[in-house]
């Protein structure tokens, strides 16, 4: 099983704001395949679905982005999932709006949700998708870049990259962390 962990902060007034496009691509992925998010009894909400006989699930932590890990460490507790099926979609204010990254493991990059999920994991070794917000704040604003909204024309032109995303979280859904890098290095050469 296949695990798709979103970092974001839960409630209205953080819906769309730069820091929850990782709720924001999962959600769109959810739309597309008719899931919808339920509670559970733990920090996050899920939604579980299969693509032919590949099962996966959703999941948004009801933590605060720098808490992360708390919900992370639960899916592990409760679920048989391996750390190269649990992929980590993200935020990152080091890559241009709308840009894409995928990496297998390393550090945090300065993202403290990252952070607090290698520490209650104990390890490094997962698989994130890495979405660009840009750095378009002065010194000494990013959490209230972060937190701030996307506008509708920032989002316009983002959108085709959340379809493109979504399209990857099939390719990891199907072949792991390498189809998804073979999904997307054959979409560049396109």
């Amino acid at each position: 099983m296949k695990v798709i962990f979103g970092i974001g902060n839960p409630g209205e007034r953080y819906k769309l704001t730069r820091h929850n496009i990782g709720f924001i691509i999962i959600d769109y992925f959810a739309e597309i395949h008719n899931l919808e998010f339920k509670p559970s009894k733990f920090d996050f909400y899920y939604a579980e679905g299969q693509l032919e006989s590949f099962r996966y699930i959703l999941v948004k932590p009801t933590t605060y982005v720098n808490n992360s890990g708390i919900a992370a460490k639960e899916i592990f507790n409760n679920y048989d999932v391996n750390l190269t099926d649990f992929l980590v979609v993200t935020d990152d204010v080091n890559l241009d709006e709308g840009k894409i990254r995928i990496r297998n493991s390393g550090g945090d990059g300065g993202h403290n949700g990252i952070a607090s999920i290698i520490y209650h994991l104990e390890s490094d070794r997962f698989p994130r998708l890495r979405f660009g917000i840009g750095k378009n704040f002065q010194n000494g604003d990013l959490a209230e870049y972060v937190l701030s909204k996307i506008d509708e024309k920032t989002f316009e032109s983002i959108k085709p990259n959340i379809v493109f995303a979504a399209q990857l979280l099939e390719q990891f859904i199907y072949g792991g962390t390498k189809g998804m890098l073979d999904f997307y290095s054959k979409s560049l050469s396109n």
